[in-house]
């Protein structure tokens, strides 16, 4: 189940475009060919992880990509991750976390125990840390494509996001999660 593209070795442009949307200011980077991140202006973890600075470059051709799948999700059709070129940086362990993330489906949750059980039952292992996949749901460079928000508390309750609570609400309710 391999939904991210593979990165190649050689050093490659970075470019940012920013994206108007009902959580304010979105920033999306992206190299020549794939989308590295989407991030709201200001969250925590901003632009974690990128090698350089990126060039404004709104015409990009990931970046315009992620800018139509953004108005179709903003516009409550229900695009799915899988028709970008992602390729958020990470660990193995953090990009299988990200993965089932993208199983979650628009209107739906999940919480960390059930992830973490999942991804046990993938690697063959009896069990595995809820804690240890928060962090990794927490670091998620490419919020709302890869939806992290989707990620809830055992008891049903709103947990971190980077985004901050009301960002999270907002994109629950939007989706038409009841009980946010």
């Amino acid at each position: 189940m391999e939904n991210f593209v593979p990165k190649a070795k050689e050093k490659k442009m970075l470019y940012q475009t920013k994206y108007a949307s009902l959580l304010g200011t979105l920033s999306i980077v992206s190299d020549d060919c794939d989308i590295v991140g989407l991030w709201i202006e200001g969250q925590r973890y901003f632009q974690e992880g990128l090698r350089e600075e990126p060039l404004r470059r709104d015409d990009a051709p990931p970046l315009l990509q992620a800018k139509r799948w953004l108005d179709a999700y903003f516009a409550g059709e229900r695009p799915k991750p899988e028709t970008l070129p992602l390729a958020p940086a990470g660990s193995d362990f953090r990009k299988a976390v990200w993965r089932r993330l993208m199983e979650i489906p628009f209107g739906g949750t999940a919480a960390y125990g059930e992830i973490a059980q999942r991804l046990a039952q993938d690697l063959g292992r009896e069990k595995m840390s809820a804690r240890a996949v928060g962090g990794a749901v927490g670091h998620n460079p490419i919020s709302i494509i890869i939806p992290c928000h989707r990620v809830i508390g055992a008891d049903g309750g709103l947990t971190g996001y980077a985004g901050g609570l009301d960002a999270k609400r907002r994109l629950l309710q939007f989706e038409g999660v009841k009980g946010f």
